[in-house]
């Protein structure tokens, strides 16, 4: 380590750091391994941007609260759903004394968030059958600010149950934030709690436009809650954290015309899914096909390791997932277009009969 390495926080040398789909893969032409929206719409730019732009662009926060359905000044905007998260952490919670409680397997930003301003970490693992494990979550509540469930969930894709949300909203009342992130909401928009945000002034809802709205590389996000915690977290916002052709675009995704072509886009992919995981049962080398209410499907199998480079060598990315708590040999497939779907199946058809497969199930 150089001198100049070595001036960085203790804490920063020794965080592992999120393994992001791109940063862990390259190459491929094909890529279901970051669980985008294949079925991208274009939009149009004025063009003008030699001035600052507004820190909560009112036009956008109009829209993306007609949407969602809430008050104005219950919605803040921030490059993606990340800075939600980190905004939270930051304002709710004082380092070295605080703690948020996750229940993995779950999207790895909110621990690495947390640790990243020295707040602890509880980790209470999902049940077998993918529920919150409520007694444990209540009783290791100490110094709790913040509990994150992740529903649909990423990895696994499966909803956690509205009546298990609710309980655990009304044992952190006055205690703590629940903080439901439904960045895949949209492929499931049923299971929606925002309904529940007049109702209980510790809930937090996390949402982004990167998913269902086809727009991940826009990194345009939203934070729902009642106003005062909305209020704290424009305290330690940036200045202008939403470039103008951000905002720009994500106006016209949330336009009626907007709205429609991403419903429709839902409807195609979630067909897809469905059609994906009927085909993924009928491979002898997966044992499990995770029910999915998400744009991707978990998939149990003997080796992920081999099976993610098998389909790497055709040109395809999917990603490993066995890294996650509670979870073994899982490999997760985003689902793309119909080509690229049908293209991985034939793929992934081939590998059954692959040498390599065979020896894998013998073993």
């Amino acid at each position: 380590m150089s001198r100049i390495s070595s001036l960085a926080r203790q804490k920063v040398q020794q965080l592992v750091p999120y393994a992001s789909a791109r940063l862990s893969m390259s190459g491929g032409s094909v890529w279901l391994n970051a669980n985008e929206n294949s079925l991208a719409t274009d939009y149009e730019l004025s063009g003008q941007y030699n001035r600052y732009p507004d820190c909560q662009p009112k036009e956008l926060i109009s829209a993306y609260a007609a949407y969602a359905g809430v008050e104005t000044h219950q919605v803040l905007t921030s490059r993606g759903a990340d800075e939600g998260i980190e905004l939270l952490i930051r304002s709710f919670c004082e380092p070295g004394q605080d703690a948020i409680s996750i229940c993995p397997p779950t999207y790895g930003m909110y621990k690495i968030s947390a640790e990243s301003q020295l707040v602890d970490v509880n980790i209470v693992p999902l049940t077998r059958d993918l529920t919150l494990d409520l007694p444990t979550l209540f009783a290791q509540q100490a110094n709790v600010k913040l509990v994150f469930i992740c529903s649909p969930n990423n990895p696994t894709g499966d909803l956690i149950p509205r009546e298990q949300i609710v309980e655990v909203l009304e044992f952190y009342k006055d205690k703590a934030l629940v903080v439901v992130d439904e960045a895949y909401i949209e492929f499931a928009p049923e299971a929606s709690v925002v309904g529940l945000l007049n109702q209980y002034s510790n809930l937090v809802v996390l949402r982004t436009l990167s998913k269902a709205f086809a727009l991940a590389g826009l990194r345009c996000g939203f934070t729902l809650a009642e106003p005062s915690v909305i209020a704290a977290l424009r305290q330690m916002i940036a200045p202008y954290p939403v470039p103008a052709p951000v905002a720009e675009i994500a106006v016209q995704a949330l336009s009626a015309q907007g709205q429609q072509k991403m419903r429709a886009t839902v409807s195609q992919i979630n067909s897809l899914r469905d059609s994906f995981s009927a085909f993924a049962t009928t491979l002898s080398y997966v044992s499990k096909v995770y029910p999915s209410k998400a744009n991707y499907v978990l998939l149990s199998v003997p080796d992920a390791a081999a099976l993610v480079s098998f389909i790497a060598e055709q040109g395809v990315l999917i990603r490993n997932q066995s890294s996650q708590l509670g979870l073994g040999q899982v490999v997760r497939v985003s689902i793309g277009s119909a080509a690229e779907m049908a293209q991985l199946q034939q793929i992934m058809s081939s590998y059954s009969l692959s040498p390599n497969s065979e020896k894998q199930e013998s073993l």
